[in-house]
């Protein structure tokens, strides 16, 4: 079975133990790494029976998908960061370069910008810092690993959407999910559900161990940006999504289709905790 997640260092660092055959899965999986608005677009489609995409895309595809319980980025301290050459207060009229249109951090601000009209460019999200540093755009939004290290660009905060969303919400920022398709049928769902959490039990155990294979596909590759990046991204709700995290990507839910940027659905988002219950 293929499964779908980026490069990024908190992805790689989950799913090295179930994609090396060192855990116990329902079936062999095999990776495919993409860019996380690649994966988003694929999931439109159904390409895959198993993928990361970015909550602002599952929005679209509760019907199709369910939300695996582990291998999710939610948290505090974790938002896309919208950063410039020069500090601005109105983001009227600027042009904004960000990750791609259904990342979740696009849908932050364009939750955020609301009457504020902007300018929105599509850039892959590890073009971002260049495109700024020609002078192409006069914003851009981070995600990854970039949010890290642009101060070495000379670049300074606008707003930082996930210090928003917290304040406005007092809920933490959902990022990614792990969907599978509902056709695979919730016995296999379950027991992929149990092999991503394995999986990152077994990282945890032995963080040595995938440490060549995070770095071979990471955007930046200082030591200690690898570290933040994990310490940052993988947390509790990594293991588990929690009641927490559930309440918070069903707020993110809520508020985008009360703004008309996402479609209202009914089907529950996430695998239930329970057996018994249809997914």
């Amino acid at each position: 079975m293929e499964l779908g997640y980026s490069f990024c260092p908190n992805d790689t660092f989950i799913f090295y133990a179930l994609t090396h055959g060192k855990v116990p899965s329902p079936v062999p999986v095999r990776e495919v790494l993409e860019d996380v608005e690649t994966l988003n677009r694929w999931a439109f489609a159904g390409r895959l029976p198993l993928t990361k995409i970015s909550y602002a895309a599952f929005a679209h595809l509760r019907e199709t998908y369910v939300a695996l319980r582990s291998g999710g980025a939610l948290g505090r301290g974790v938002g896309p960061l919208l950063v410039a050459r020069e500090a601005f207060e109105d983001l009227t009229g600027k042009r904004i370069a960000h990750p791609g249109r259904y990342t979740t951090a696009y849908l932050l601000l364009r939750m955020f910008a609301q009457g504020q009209p902007f300018e929105a460019v599509e850039f892959r999200y590890d073009r971002i810092l260049p495109a700024l540093q020609r002078g192409e755009v006069d914003a851009g939004l981070l995600i990854h690993e970039s949010r890290f290290v642009y101060p070495r660009y000379g670049l300074v905060p606008i707003v930082d959407l996930g210090a928003w969303w917290e304040a406005e919400t007092g809920l933490p920022l959902p990022l990614g999910a792990i969907l599978a398709r509902r056709d695979l049928g919730e016995e296999r769902i379950r027991a992929l559900d149990q092999a991503v959490r394995a999986s990152l039990e077994y990282a945890r155990a032995h963080p040595d161990e995938p440490w060549a294979y995070i770095k071979r596909h990471a955007q930046e590759l200082e030591d200690a940006v690898i570290h933040k990046h994990i310490a940052t991204y993988v947390n509790a709700f990594s293991l588990d999504v929690g009641a927490e995290g559930e309440a918070a990507v069903r707020e993110l839910f809520r508020r985008a289709e009360a703004l008309e940027l996402v479609p209202r659905h009914e089907a529950s988002p996430f695998l239930p905790r329970s057996a018994g219950k249809p997914v």
